[in-house]
């Protein structure tokens, strides 16, 4: 498995060492690049999660002791032939091995950035010329290297765990986080910032407000996903044919417990998932009003790209969640949901960062 990550990055690497003659540049490609392959693997975890196939290969790191589906034939076989409904294809397998290669990818990438960022550090550290140019340090790429371990101990806690609902959703969580770790890095050095009027203070604060509630969404979205609770409301704007449906929120937000049970081990209550489910739908309108409120007061700061931006990616967040809603779950709007939500982390993300900057960049250029 180990060979077959390595012919995977070696590719990229040597294309970006090729293009790239400067340190700096390339350290800056490689960040563009695990940007681009991490949103990937965020949508691809997703498609993972919604055909049923994160137990395709119900052992880690490899897949029944061998390090592609070819080799373990024979054991899905079996394990298809002793349960044929159960979660082992041949087709499973290989979305789940896929999804394992492309994030080991991620990983040994996030080594390579990481070892160039402290490469960078001692080279500009050593040099004795004053007018080099400040470089971005190397904490936030051995940061992401570390969340990036935690991660992949989460993936297969995943597996080990049999898709315990708190686990998957940390594991979504985590890979959200670690998409915006990226998206920060990315932003050094941009110029952008100087292109931009200064916000409000008040905005900026706003914003980092509208980022915090959106991760929490992402939380709830991942526990409707990780307990199959998104066709307990078949209709909208109503759930049930009523407002105010049947819930049960003790058994809904146990947090411990193995998929469909509660904590002491009974099958969980249809009353639960409408808990979770409704919950999840309510946050969303008070998100979708923070996001809403967000571009318009980004408009009137004179921030009319990123505000067409963030209107652009709500309109396609809630265009996607009545998709799954009212069509009965179907798999592109629920992949679109998850990519929705991340290039919105990404955005926030970038709108708090440069709202920052921008300030700083006003405030020195009016210092005399």
């Amino acid at each position: 498995m180990l060979l077959i990550v390595a012919c995977v990055v070696v590719l990229p690497i040597a294309w970006i060492w090729r293009r790239h003659p400067t340190l700096q540049a390339r350290r800056h490609a490689l960040t563009v690049l695990l940007l681009f392959v991490t949103f990937d693997l965020v949508v691809f975890g997703a498609f993972t999660r919604l055909t049923d196939s994160g137990l395709g290969c119900p052992d880690w790191p490899g897949c029944y002791g061998s390090s592609s589906p070819l080799g373990a034939s024979q054991q899905i076989d079996e394990a298809r032939s002793a349960m044929p409904s159960g979660p082992v294809t041949h087709s499973k397998a290989w979305i789940e091995m896929l999804h394992r290669y492309l994030a080991s990818s991620v990983g040994a990438l996030i080594v390579v950035l990481t070892v160039l960022a402290w490469r960078q550090r001692w080279l500009v550290r050593s040099q004795v010329d004053l007018t080099t140019q400040a470089v971005a340090g190397p904490w936030l790429p051995t940061l992401t290297l570390f969340w990036v371990c935690m991660q992949g101990a989460f993936g297969a806690l995943t597996v080990t765990m049999k898709l315990y609902p708190a686990i998957v959703t940390l594991h979504l969580l985590g890979g959200l986080g670690l998409l915006m770790l990226l998206g920060l890095q990315t932003t050094h050095g941009d110029s952008m910032a100087q292109a931009l009027p200064a916000i409000p203070r008040s905005l900026q604060r706003y914003l980092s407000l509208v980022l915090l509630m959106l991760v929490l969404q992402v939380m709830l979205g991942g526990w409707v996903s990780t307990n199959y609770a998104v066709l307990a409301c078949e209709e909208f704007p109503k759930c049930q044919g009523q407002w105010w449906p049947a819930m049960d929120f003790h058994q809904g937000f146990e947090v411990w417990r193995a998929l469909g049970l509660t904590a002491s081990g009974v099958p969980i209550d249809f009353a639960a998932l409408t808990a979770i489910h409704y919950v999840h739908r309510l946050m969303a309108y008070l998100l979708l009003a923070l996001l809403c409120v967000s571009a318009c007061w980004l408009h009137r700061a004179s921030w009319r790209r990123p505000a067409k931006m963030l209107a652009v990616l709500t309109a396609l967040q809630l265009i996607t969640g009545l998709s799954n809603v009212v069509f009965d779950w179907p798999l592109l709007a629920a992949l679109l949901h998850t990519a929705g939500a991340a290039a919105l982390a990404l955005l926030l993300t970038w709108l708090v960062t440069k709202s920052s900057a921008s300030r700083t960049v006003k405030h020195v250029a009016t210092l005399p």
